[in-house]
């Protein structure tokens, strides 16, 4: 498959879990991208679960390792923060994360891929938002 046929999805740290723990294989030609962020963000993500009893510390590491076996390509370059920092700017925003994603999205990938609906309303009138469907379709 040509880079021109394969599809690049902007990824959240939800539904990198979601991806592991329902066991949401991705279609093989499809690249998963995110801010170098995503790491932090899933591991804070699993710890507030075991912290609360949602979910047992030896199967939040075992999501952990799960996500980290994606094969996310991360990106955190100088450009894309300028970017997010414009985005975040326009959405009149106090932070930067979410518009990380939208960035990265409108830089390098051909839709985002987000559970959040606070964060899917604000990026579609920047990117394609797809649902999680698609990703796993």
């Amino acid at each position: 498959m040509s880079d021109a046929e394969r599809v690049r999805y902007v990824i959240t740290p939800e539904v990198a879990v979601l991806l592991i723990e329902a066991d949401r294989p991705f279609a093989p030609g499809d690249q998963l991208v995110a801010p170098t962020l995503l790491r932090s963000q899933v591991l804070s993500l699993l710890h507030g679960r075991v912290q609360r009893g949602e979910l047992a510390a030896d199967a939040a590491r075992a999501v952990l390792d799960g996500v980290r076996g994606l094969g996310i390509r991360l990106l955190g370059d100088r450009v894309l923060q300028e970017h997010a920092w414009r985005i975040a700017d326009e959405l009149g925003s106090d932070d930067t994360f979410g518009a990380e994603y939208v960035a990265l999205t409108r830089l390098q990938a051909d839709a985002l891929v987000t559970t959040d609906p606070a964060l899917a309303a604000a990026a579609a009138s920047f990117v394609d938002v797809a649902p999680l469907d698609r990703l796993t379709g």
